[in-house]
């Protein structure tokens, strides 16, 4: 099935039911195109993010006590890591790493916020 120019497939769990099959930037030719690609992107950084907050909820629940939220060390670690990813795939390493060190703020902040409401 064609929608907008772009071959599209059913998929469970996607809004709509509809995803494009295959998202190649190099070969849009309008904005809609961009803007469609974005859109799909922008779901499924959404529902990763969900994930990973889930992984902050855990975190609040099984660390002993809640000076042990903050971990300097582990959150060099992470953005070390992304950026090292950013790096092998040609992708703007300092912008990533940027945009991760605020991530891990305010995941850390949300772990906070959930550990001092679920054991405060």
């Amino acid at each position: 099935m064609t929608i907008r120019g772009h071959d599209v497939k059913p998929r469970q769990g996607e809004p709509g039911g509809l995803t494009p099959v295959v998202m190649n930037p190099e070969t849009y030719t309008t904005m809609e195109q961009v803007r469609v690609g974005v859109d799909a992107l922008d779901r499924q950084l959404v529902a990763l993010l969900d994930q990973r907050f889930a992984h902050m909820r855990a975190a609040a629940r099984i660390k002993p006590d809640r000076n042990a939220v903050r971990d300097e060390a582990r959150k060099a670690q992470v953005i070390a890591n992304v950026r090292a990813e950013a790096e092998r795939l040609g992708a703007p390493a300092a912008v990533i790493a940027d945009l991760w060190d605020q991530l891990v703020e305010m995941s850390i902040a949300y772990e906070m916020e959930t550990f001092d409401r679920t054991r405060g």
